[in-house]
């Protein structure tokens, strides 16, 4: 179950970031650090060194039983059965007219295991979805949120500093992959995935080991630079390599095609699954495309900014900041399909002015090879 959103929930990791001066906030019904030192430092800090985060307020949901594989197919977008044990898919669930209830990662953890890491927001809407759909078949849910803590170490220096720490072997560990073992002494499952565009791990443990992994993690990446980072600089990390956030660029309104995302829609998997023929239509016909913006005049495009091309309204801002990697205002935003387009020049209304930007391709960093 996820939190009510009238009493933010605090994750067990609360009070040390309070007394590491963290600025608390709530966020999806949790309260949640904003930042530390600063967003321009921890976002740098996680692209030149690491960084690392609290994301216990994400949701987990086992999926276990001999038709774990079928149900999550007739859930989802994506082909879960398809997964190799210890591999990863980026998903998504879908409503039966197209638009997106969730965007969220599978695991295969075993032939007949899995794990659904869904958004905090929407943790009791993917596993109620996922309850109805699966409704009849021989699996087990275990809606685990509350139960589970996340930490995550993303940076360049990811794997120097949690490899002293867990019997996994990062080596051999590829990126979507998830393996067993231990963190601090502590069972763990060890992915290498994020949220940041660089490499790194997410460790998921039971709430009662949080503090200890948390404190392991810290200890170790002292001596590398790395810094406790908040949900200020993992929104402009995320946005500068293109990732999408539930809520802004993913939504009711949006299908995983307009989102640029259609490789999530396995129509190749055996089996229906729900939206299904909406998203065979979305994938001809989008409305509308997201796509990357530079601001090649004066102020950033924000949120909800509206988008012209001349005098024609052709969409909206959906994220917006000025990009601590590369120095200049970025943006992602839908916009009619015909000017999608990198290189088409469109106004974002910024405080009542028309400000011109570009279209690009995204995402807008790449770490390097």
């Amino acid at each position: 179950m996820a939190p009510s959103h009238d009493t933010p929930m605090a994750t067990p990791l609360a009070d040390r970031h309070v007394a590491l001066g963290a600025r608390m906030v709530e966020f999806a019904g949790w309260m949640m650090p904003l930042q530390y030192t600063g967003i321009l430092e921890e976002h740098r800090a996680v692209r030149s060194r690491a960084g690392i985060f609290d994301l216990s307020h994400m949701g987990e949901i086992f999926i276990e039983g001999p038709q774990a594989a079928v149900g999550l197919g007739r859930s989802l977008t994506s082909d879960p059965g398809s997964l190799k044990v210890g591999r990863a898919q980026y998903s998504m669930v879908c409503f039966p007219d197209g638009g997106v209830l969730d965007d969220l990662i599978v695991y295969r953890l075993g032939d007949e295991r899995f794990m659904i890491v869904a958004n905090a927001s929407n943790s009791a809407a993917v596993s109620d979805a996922l309850a109805v759909r699966t409704g009849g078949l021989k699996l087990v849910l275990d809606d685990r949120s509350l139960a589970t803590a996340l930490v995550a170490v993303q940076g360049p220096r990811a794997a120097s500093i949690l490899a002293p720490l867990t019997d996994v072997d990062l080596t051999t560990l590829r990126y979507y992959a998830i393996a067993e073992g231990q963190v601090a002494g502590v069972p763990a499952l060890v992915a290498r995935t994020g949220y940041t565009g660089e490499d790194g791990f997410e460790i998921f443990v039971e709430v009662a080991s949080a503090g200890r992994v948390w404190d392991a993690v810290m200890a170790a990446g002292k001596t590398a630079g790395a810094v406790p980072v908040g949900l200020g600089a993992r929104d402009t990390l995320r946005l500068e390599a293109g990732m999408p956030l539930y809520g802004n660029e993913l939504g009711p309104d949006s299908t995983p095609f307009e989102a640029g995302l259609g490789r999530v829609v396995a129509f190749a998997k055996e089996g229906d699954f729900v939206g299904r023929a909406a998203l065979a239509k979305a994938a001809e016909e989008p409305r509308k495309r997201l796509v990357g913006l530079k601001v090649r005049g004066r102020g950033i495009a924000r949120h909800g900014y509206e988008v012209f091309r001349g005098e024609r309204r052709t969409g909206k801002v959906t994220s917006g900041t000025l990009s601590p990697t590369l120095g200049d205002p970025i943006a992602m935003a839908y916009v009619t399909p015909s000017d999608a387009e990198p290189g088409t020049i469109v106004d974002v209304a910024i405080r009542e002015q028309r400000v011109p930007a570009e279209v690009v391709a995204l995402p807008f960093y790449r770490r390097p090879a």
